[in-house]
């Protein structure tokens, strides 16, 4: 019976039964009249005449009830083939219009599962397979762009390992070929790549751990204006290192906040490090608190190089530089953004970026509920 879990002869076998129920309940509707109404209007018709010639109007009854018998045995089966067929027609195209849909995004989707992520099938003319349709083009366009962003990945991995483990390799060369003495300064170098290689690593495994929600979280009620002016204390001497000027614009009464405390503050020192790091000497860096509606907006605002518009919709993404040589040199490992904008997410907020163009600054506003 396997033949039956096939939907077009499911279909065929429902038009079949189709087909014998209207035949059966036609038959049974005829047999009914015949019986009992048309014997009864004869006799009202002929009810005249049955007064003058009595046998001719049986003769005209009987005569009358043949011919009707005669009509349910001729034209109910050739009703019921005639049913059949335009069933069989109408299932033909029916299910051509059905199942070729659904056989072709069956066999694309095997033909995704072993790794073509570009394929797409065609859009049906039916609404409902056509909605299905988008759904799984829709759902092969995302595993084609996580696909892409996996190789990527790697290597950006493999290019972001290689510099530190170059560095380290060519200090070790130096030292076997008595190029670089073996004094403290050399093995200052060494440590320096050294550290910036398990900085590297623990982000990495930071950002694992976040995107898979393999983080803990100790979700509390807290003052968001207080922690903003720790924060701001916290990295003072960095603003007076980089000859840059940080501005507090917080407001006197406490706005309290539902989140991690620690993971907040984490957040915040990421984007604080940032814009200085990429805002020249002389600069501005202002940070802000406000409430807007069920949710407290934390604002870091600076007039340092900027974000072109090309490049706001990617500054999330993993390793993504806008200016790779220029974020290399100063030391970013290109995903403290993505760990930054995980952890407002799983502390129920959310982390975006606004800038007018290069040259003219950059704004990141995090914005986490209300306590």
């Amino acid at each position: 019976m396997k033949f039956w879990r096939k939907l077009r002869w499911r279909l065929v076998g429902a038009q079949i039964v189709v087909v014998v129920v209207g035949v059966v309940v036609l038959a049974s509707a005829v047999q009914f009249v015949t019986k009992h109404f048309v014997p009864a209007t004869l006799q009202d018709a002929l009810a005249p005449l049955a007064e003058i010639n009595p046998e001719l109007v049986a003769t005209i009854t009987g005569v009358v009830d043949q011919a009707l018998q005669q009509v349910v045995v001729w034209a109910l089966p050739l009703a019921a083939v005639a049913a059949t067929i335009a069933g069989l027609i109408a299932i033909v195209f029916l299910t051509r219009e059905i199942l070729q849909p659904l056989e072709e995004i069956a066999a694309t989707s095997q033909r995704i599962a072993n790794g073509h992520y570009d394929e797409r099938v065609a859009t049906p003319y039916s609404d409902e397979l056509a909605l299905v349709a988008t759904h799984f083009n829709q759902m092969a366009e995302s595993l084609e762009q996580m696909e892409h962003q996996r190789i990527q990945l790697l290597g950006d991995v493999a290019h972001e390992l290689r510099t530190p483990l170059t560095g380290v390799r060519g200090y070790l060369e130096g030292l076997l070929d008595g190029l670089f003495p073996p004094d403290s300064e050399t093995f200052g170098h060494m440590y320096h790549e050294v550290r910036r290689l398990q900085r590297l690593v623990d982000d990495l495994q930071a950002l694992s751990r976040v995107e898979a929600g393999d983080i803990e979280l100790h979700m509390l009620t807290f003052d968001a204006v207080r922690l903003v002016r720790r924060v701001c204390a916290q990295v003072h001497p960095q603003i007076v290192a980089s000859d840059l000027s940080l501005v507090a614009d917080c407001p006197e009464s406490a706005l309290e906040i539902c989140a991690d405390a620690d993971r907040t503050a984490q957040v915040l020192t990421n984007l604080l490090s940032n814009a200085i790091r990429y805002t020249p000497a002389g600069g501005r860096i202002t940070v802000s608190v406000a409430e807007e509606g069920r949710f407290v907006a934390v604002r870091v605002m600076d007039d340092g190089i900027g974000i072109a518009p090309e490049n706001l919709a990617h500054i999330f993404e993993r390793f993504y530089r806008a200016d790779k040589a220029r974020s290399r040199r100063m030391g970013g490992s290109g995903i403290g953004l993505t760990i930054a904008r995980h952890l407002a997410w799983s502390m129920g907020g959310e982390l975006t970026v606004y800038s007018e163009g290069a040259g003219k600054g950059s704004q990141f506003t995090l914005t986490l509920p209300l306590g």
